[in-house]
């Protein structure tokens, strides 16, 4: 029985779950005392995904991001999602920031997941398609074996694993 087993590796972010854990975000910043006068402000953009904080000054940025950061971890969005951008100045002296949301494999990560898969001589095939990997092998160790060697990869984007066939 020569049946191939499969599964792809893509990096996806759950855009509701991202827009709960900004209103959350604003939720707390607004309830926080030393953030109260602060007048910041998250804004999620789902069309060109990213989040833009506006805020008066370098304190309630770095607690802001803090909040951020918290609350996508609790909503299982991994902080390695999130490419924060540098401070630019705004007007009246205020700081706002652009942190993008890494939302699909670039060509270059998957060019360094596929030669991890090659480098560790299993018996695999990896292909890469569009913002996804394509992962197949005849053995299901095989494949459990490569997804255990992504998952204990230090990759600077998170990662999940779909369509297990």
């Amino acid at each position: 029985m020569a049946q191939n087993h499969s599964f792809d590796i893509v990096s996806e972010i759950d855009f509701q779950e991202a827009d709960n854990a900004v209103n959350q975000a604003i939720k707390e910043i607004n309830q926080r005392y030393d953030l109260k006068d602060s007048h910041t402000q998250l804004e999620l953009n789902k069309k060109e995904k990213f989040v833009l904080i506006n805020t008066k000054d370098d304190y309630s940025l770095k607690a802001s991001i803090d909040i951020l950061e918290t609350k996508f971890i609790r909503r299982g969005i991994s902080v390695k999602a999130l490419d924060i951008g540098e401070p630019e100045q705004a007007a009246s002296g205020r700081l706002r920031l652009r942190i993008q949301l890494k939302n699909g494999i670039s060509k270059e990560n998957s060019k360094i997941i596929t030669k991890m898969i090659k480098d560790s001589k299993l018996k695999v095939n990896a292909q890469i398609q569009d913002e996804q990997i394509r992962v197949s092998a005849p053995k299901i160790d095989d494949l459990q074996a490569v997804i255990k060697m992504i998952k204990e990869a230090d990759l600077n984007f998170p990662t999940q694993f779909v369509n297990m066939k």
